[in-house]
């Protein structure tokens, strides 16, 4: 009879890693849509974006997964640091020394990832790089967070346009370097939407009057980035100075992308939260089990594309070869079921468990070790 009692308290314990009082679902939920639609990016054929074309909207994940989740990168790291308290200097202190061994092992797991040769920019480089920039920035109030956010984004574009144009990039010490860095996702103005995630962490995000405001701030950032700026782009010459910094297309690195992207990540992440607020909170779990395991999610998919990827054939390239078995619904269904019931059977993911482990090796503070170890499952990361 005591195996009854053993057995409830076990399912509890994952159940309460899931969705426990000190969660935040929304995240959950947001990073699960960050990962499923990077599938999407990488694994669909996608035309441009026209509001009356529906064919098209597919379109809407390419280079707005990957902003999300830089900006979800940045409300993790403010959750796990105190959220809107966040940790004196003594804790803070410990809490960087542990961030920064996760973040190597983030580097040398993304390296792995590049080494596997499928046609995917990793991101895993460039995050790594993003969390370590972010360190000096984790006490710092969130009205000066959200103007550095602001001021990278409308000045970095300037920066990264000839970095760009390094002829360099093309030869195989530029490409060593291209992948050690991450640059597809340049950090220099990337870490605009991690230092905006930060800001996010740090004020009661979840509340609805909150989450409110800012789902109306993501559509002004939005109307701004893709109406007004990238419409002034396309007055320039598309190889131009003005017309590469101004752009608002995916993967421009413009400063309309840069804002209107950025829009968008704060509405998904505000809307993901005013829906977690409701009994809709129970329909989307299993893509709030993704979001609770991102980076074993994204891992598994680029080692099952290698292991999967076919002889390009007549396709002209790995990616269309890739792309003509039509692995999108397939994979995208594994990763929620597999995800969900890992979640609710086992608990943490393996890599979120392993580099979570590492990160433990590093100085330790007994404080935050014990509210990590009783408080917040978002600290338990």
């Amino acid at each position: 009879m005591a195996a009854a009692p053993a057995l409830t308290d076990w399912v509890s314990s994952r159940w309460a890693r899931l969705d426990g009082r000190d969660r935040q679902p929304g995240i959950d939920l947001a990073r699960g849509i960050a990962v499923i639609g990077m599938f999407a990016a990488h694994l669909l054929a996608t035309t441009s974006f026209e509001w009356d074309d529906p064919e098209t909207w597919t379109d809407l994940v390419n280079g707005r997964s990957s902003i999300l989740f830089a900006t979800l990168a940045g409300v993790s790291l403010a959750l796990v640091t105190g959220g809107v308290r966040p940790f004196d200097e003594r804790r803070m202190t410990y809490a960087r020394a542990r961030i920064a061994l996760r973040a190597a092992c983030i580097w040398l797991l993304g390296l792995l990832l590049v080494g596997l040769e499928t046609p995917v920019l990793v991101i895993l480089p460039a995050y790594a790089i993003l969390f370590l920039l972010a360190l000096p920035l984790l006490r710092v109030r969130p009205a000066w967070l959200f103007g550095a956010a602001g001021a990278i984004a409308v000045t970095m574009p300037f920066v990264v346009f000839p970095i760009d144009s390094w002829p360099g990039w093309d030869r195989e010490p530029g490409q060593t370097i291209l992948h050690a860095i991450g640059w597809s996702y340049p950090f220099l103005l990337w870490a605009a939407f991690v230092i905006a995630g930060i800001g996010i962490g740090r004020i009661a995000f979840s509340r609805p009057p909150v989450a409110a405001l800012l789902a109306a701030i993501g559509v002004l950032l939005a109307v701004v980035g893709y109406g007004v700026i990238g419409s002034w782009a396309v007055l320039a010459p598309a190889d131009s100075l003005w017309g590469v910094v101004l752009s608002s297309d995916a993967h421009s690195s413009g400063i309309g992308e840069a804002i209107g992207s950025g829009g968008v990540a704060i509405l998904v992440i505000a809307l993901c939260a005013l829906l977690c607020a409701t009994p809709v909170r129970w329909i989307v779990l299993p893509l709030r089990a993704v979001g609770a395991m991102p980076l074993t999610a994204y891992t598994a998919q680029l080692v099952a594309w290698a292991l999967l990827q076919p002889p390009i054939g007549d396709h002209g390239s790995e990616l269309v070869a890739f792309r003509a078995l039509e692995p999108f619904w397939p994979m995208t269904i594994a990763t929620i079921i597999g995800c969900t019931l890992w979640t609710l059977l086992v608990g943490r993911g393996p890599l979120e468990r392993l580099i979570g482990w590492v990160a433990t090796v590093g100085p330790r503070d007994d404080a935050a070790a014990s509210a990590g170890a009783s408080g917040s499952p978002e600290a338990r990361r």
